[in-house]
């Protein structure tokens, strides 16, 4: 019997950069040479996208995203813009488990987070081992994900509006 909860096939894929088109990318503790932008589902149905998008960030990076942006290492909300891009993949069925039974798809909605480039990262380690910031063609072409390559390209454009 499954102890914990399903995960809900709704999730968030922050793209976490810097004015210069720096993109962090963290690698996955369960899949050695998987790189990533921060993703993570909604805790309940009922919950917004901006507050997965906070949570996962904070969870993954201790990066916090608050309304005033005065916490240590902290931005301000307004920093975390919500691009009013979705993907929907098909999940991989090494992780189908997490999911109930029959869900074979997840729609991810992409956000992009502004930081300064010398910003505390600190790695969540049971998720990520590693961070590393590179240029955001670099770091497009290091995602394993093609939701994440694809988002990450798009981060001029999300920059200029």
């Amino acid at each position: 019997m499954n102890q914990r909860p399903y995960k809900i096939p709704e999730s968030v894929l922050v793209v976490i950069h810097t004015a210069e088109r720096e993109v962090l990318l963290i690698e996955r503790a369960d899949k050695a040479g998987f790189w990533q932008s921060v993703t993570g589902s909604k805790d309940t149905p009922e919950e917004a996208l901006s507050v997965t998008a906070r949570r996962e960030v904070r969870e993954e990076t201790g990066i916090a995203v608050t309304e005033a942006g005065i916490e240590s290492n902290a931005v301000p909300a307004a920093n975390l813009r919500d691009w009013q891009l979705s993907n929907i993949y098909e999940i991989y069925p090494v992780w189908r488990h997490r999911y109930a039974p029959g869900v074979t798809k997840n729609t991810e909605h992409v956000f992009g987070l502004l930081v300064p480039r010398d910003i505390v990262v600190t790695l969540a380690p049971r998720e990520h081992t590693r961070y590393q910031w590179l240029p955001y063609r670099e770091a497009a072409d290091r995602c394993f994900s093609p939701s994440n390559a694809e988002a990450i390209l798009q981060l001029p454009r999300y920059m200029q509006g």
